[in-house]
């Protein structure tokens, strides 16, 4: 791997730890994007030269996704707008399609506010029945309370690999030979782990996966479904016939090369730089918890935990001044999903974990990545601990 500092669009005056919620662009993915916004720009529908030149840039970015996932055929692999839309996709489009033979589906407490949401969708417009599976407190799903969830009427099972917020990495493999046992659809939300963890759809032996350039160094608006042949999808946009048909609408090839591009870059680093960011994150821990007092690790610790993720309650304090305080230094850090700014409400993880309210919105995320190093860890360290010495002294 060639110097990380140097791959990135990285303005050395900010110190970004906030890596889960979205990650600067490579520059090697910018420069092959620079190609299709200049050169290769035409509508890979048209039929002239130019539409199959990029026609056939879609197919190869299409083998690289299917690479990167371990799918057996390029084909199933359906490019979207980002996750949000490709959770949007499988979970409304399966139901739809497979509603005669069943209107319940079975979800966690603490997924994305795009399966949630979906979810909540189906059951409020056309009569689905939903189980929330709940979670112990470090964030995982019982495989025996999936069993006892499943009824004669259930159609999809839709558990992400690993959470947004804390970092827990579920037993996908074990909860998708559950559902396959049941003859039951199995999709996961993997925008958080397909960054940081090996992914084969393969060998989990999930129907369905999601996934998001953004998160990996590629662009943003693009991501990617994978949907195992054979499975029937009702499209949830009305339009063209891109996609096989299954979502409408012209491609953005640029963003989809510049998603390839970054995924094989991923793909031939992941090992080496999932070292890189755990060896970061556990010296920031360590140092954290030898130098600030009165503070608790959510989520999980050991291997069942994303690389990257370090989620922090500061007894006493509430999260959002910890981040207005951190910002005036330069430095970026969140208080949950990205996807959730705005909401005053608790986070809906943590009070899944058996949190209470004042402790949940005492919660900071802490998300490494590539653009990191030691220095501006402790650069982190000595601003995080003069903030919490500061807003402790106002009490």
């Amino acid at each position: 791997m060639k110097e990380d500092k140097n791959q990135m669009l990285n303005n050395n005056e900010i110190y970004y730890f906030d890596h889960a919620s979205t990650t600067p662009l490579r520059k090697e993915v910018k420069t092959v994007m620079e190609e299709f916004y200049s050169n290769k720009f035409a509508n890979p529908a048209s039929s002239h030269f130019l539409g199959e030149k990029s026609e056939r840039a879609v197919e190869n970015a299409r083998e690289e996704i299917a690479l990167l996932l371990g799918a057996n055929k390029a084909e199933e692999i359906i490019f979207t707008s980002g996750g949000t839309e490709a959770d949007n996709l499988i979970i409304k489009g399966i139901a739809m399609a497979y509603a005669e033979q069943g209107k319940h589906i079975i979800t966690s407490s603490i997924e994305h506010p795009a399966v949630i949401e979906s979810c909540k969708y189906l059951e409020k417009h056309l009569g689905f029945k939903l189980s929330y599976l709940e979670v112990d407190q470090e964030g995982f799903v019982n495989p025996k309370d999936l069993k006892k969830s499943i009824r004669d009427d259930t159609i999809l099972i839709t558990i992400m690999t690993a959470n947004n917020e804390i970092g827990t990495v579920q037993a996908i493999k074990e909860l998708a030979e559950i559902a396959g046992e049941n003859n039951i659809f199995f999709h996961s939300d993997a925008v958080q782990a397909v960054p940081q963890m090996q992914v084969d759809v393969e060998e989990l032996g999930v129907d369905a996966l999601s996934v998001s350039a953004h998160k990996f160094n590629g662009p943003k608006g693009v991501g990617a479904l994978y949907l195992k042949s054979g499975i029937k999808l009702i499209p949830q946009q009305s339009g063209g016939s891109q996609e096989r048909k299954r979502r409408a609408g012209s491609l953005n090839v640029t963003g989809i090369a510049g998603m390839a591009a970054a995924s094989k870059l991923l793909r031939e680093e992941l090992v080496t730089k999932v070292k890189k960011i755990k060896a970061l994150r556990d010296y920031f821990i360590k140092r954290v918890f030898s130098e600030i007092d009165n503070i608790t690790l959510n989520g999980p610790e050991g291997e069942n935990r994303l690389a990257n993720n370090a989620n922090l309650t500061f007894e006493g304090l509430a999260g959002e001044a910890i981040l207005y305080n951190l910002s005036l230094k330069k430095i970026a850090v969140s208080t949950g999903s990205a996807c959730a700014s705005g909401s005053i409400s608790t986070s809906h993880v943590l009070k899944a974990i058996s949190a209470d309210e004042k402790s949940a919105k005492s919660a900071v995320r802490f998300t490494f990545g590539l653009a990191n190093d030691k220095s501006q860890i402790d650069y982190l360290i000595d601003n995080l601990k003069d903030t919490v010495r500061h807003l402790r002294s106002l009490k």
